[in-house]
């Protein structure tokens, strides 16, 4: 019983859409049904006098001519067979007034002023003159102006108007009854048609109601038979994509922050822990032995290179995040990679380099930027070849929409599984062998970044055993491609 009164309150509620549709058609129907009325009444009104009018003037006709102009009259009252419910009146030349027949269900013969007399002499014979007026007694009266002669005389013959008005309101109340039933009849059938018409409706706010933020998958039906509800429901289907991607993204995003505060803090913690150790070490006493003293210094100085790269590297990931801006500039590919390779060759120590650089390769980059992804990618490529026997290649080409930066080694190889989390910021695939060169995972995450502020992209090949090749894409000025294709 309470959940039925809820629901027929929510339907009928004030601000309810369902009872506004209602009252307001039903405002509708009851203005068009009152304008009918109005009309019906005023036509009516004019179609009854003017039936009173032509039937007067048919008995007017029906009596002799004679009668008027001698009429035989006893105290006001004529001997022969006038107008039934009718009071007659002679109106002569020179202003003469003479009552023919008074008929007292009538009332007073109303008497009219010269003006209106002179109208109806105006007209022709077989025109009426009629108005409605009031006599002494403020009764309504149709009078019916005939001329009788073409010497200036009138008929005067007055009705009642009681008999029209009595019809005229019998119809007036028919109409009022018929309205009533047929604005009930409206109710009652426009109920169930706005119930169903707004199914789809009350579908929407069921569903919307279902809707938060975990349940952001719900999605509205889009062909439920009415044009404007299924492109709402598209439309609030597609806002609720961008809602859930935007909620996945948050997901995503806050995941990624745990991991990296988490992975940070651990790679933070490491060379922190080290120094400490040896600082505790040479507080023993080691401070007094100039070997162990030697060996603690030399330790904590390759620490704390780690850990200011780590803090650097942490911070240049920070500023791309916050102000991923570039000053992009023409420069030239070739005299980069040709300025690079004293300090590539130093990096790469024993290993084998080779060079194939294509001469006047151009861009638009940010000239810093580049050097650190070769660096990167450099550096990536010489901890994971053997010392020894191997071999790191730099090549550089250009094509008519990009220019080509590529890095390839013969290292051990990413394996397949890992491939599609290289980029990961902190994602190492041995971290035991990254620590003891100094990685952290960042290096490619910072790459990624550069290459995307560039409008670039970056490309990976491996197979394990036999090494792996990164490859960066980075689209060539507008002028030179046009040159290209000409």
């Amino acid at each position: 019983m309470m959940r039925e009164w809820e629901r027929f309150r929510r339907v009928f509620a004030p601000r309810s859409l369902r009872l506004q549709l209602l009252s307001r058609s039903l405002f509708i129907l009851a203005a068009l049904l009152l304008l009918i009325g109005v009309l019906q009444y005023v036509f009516m009104e004019q179609f009854m006098i003017k039936n009173k009018v032509a039937s007067v003037q048919s008995q007017f006709f029906s009596i002799p001519l004679d009668i008027w102009l001698n009429p035989n009259i006893d105290n006001g009252r004529a001997r022969g067979p006038f107008l039934p419910e009718a009071s007659l009146a002679f109106v002569g030349p020179g202003d003469s007034f003479r009552i023919v027949a008074n008929n007292p269900r009538v009332g007073s013969v109303p008497r009219l002023s010269v003006e209106e007399y002179g109208e109806a002499l105006a007209r022709e014979q077989k025109q009426p003159h009629y108005l409605i007026v009031k006599d002494d007694k403020g009764m309504e009266q149709l009078v019916v102006l005939q001329r009788i002669a073409p010497r200036g005389r009138l008929a005067q013959i007055s009705t009642s108007m009681g008999p029209i008005r009595d019809v005229l309101l019998s119809q007036l109340w028919t109409f009022l009854a018929l309205a009533a039933a047929a604005l009930g009849m409206g109710v009652a059938a426009f109920l169930p048609v706005l119930r169903r018409t707004l199914v789809p409706l009350s579908n929407m706010i069921e569903t919307v109601e279902q809707i938060d933020a975990g349940k952001l998958d719900e999605r509205l039906p889009v062909h439920q038979g009415q044009l404007e509800i299924d492109r709402l429901s598209r439309s609030f289907n597609r806002m609720l994509e961008r809602l859930e991607a935007s909620f996945e993204t948050e997901k995503e995003a806050k995941e990624q922050m745990r991991r990296f505060i988490a992975d940070a803090s651990h790679e933070l913690r490491t060379p922190l822990t080290s120094i400490h150790g040896f600082l505790e070490v040479l507080l023993r006493g080691a401070a007094q032995k100039p070997d162990q003293l030697d060996k603690a210094l030399r330790s904590m100085y390759g620490e704390s290179e780690r850990l200011n790269k780590l803090v650097r590297d942490l911070l240049l990931l920070a500023r791309l995040d916050r102000h991923p801006t570039v000053d992009l500039k023409e420069e030239s590919l070739s005299d980069i990679v040709d300025e690079m390779e004293p300090q590539l060759r130093l990096l790469a120590g024993r290993r084998n380099v080779e060079f194939s650089v294509q001469p006047d390769v151009s861009a638009c980059i940010d000239k810093d930027k580049i050097k650190q992804v070769l660096l990167n990618l450099f550096h990536n490529a010489v901890q994971h070849t053997d010392p020894a026997e191997g071999t790191v290649s730099v090549s550089l080409e250009q094509t008519q929409e990009e220019a080509l930066l590529s890095v390839q080694d013969n290292g051990s190889g990413i394996p397949e599984e890992h491939v599609p989390r290289l980029f990961e910021r902190f994602y190492r695939i041995d971290s035991s062998r990254a620590r003891i060169y100094g990685g952290a995972g960042l290096g490619l995450s910072i790459t990624k970044s550069i290459m995307d502020l560039h409008d670039g992209t970056i490309e990976v090949s491996s197979r394990v055993g036999e090494g792996s090749s990164f490859t960066i894409r980075l689209p060539v000025p507008a002028e030179g491609g046009q040159q290209a294709d000409e």
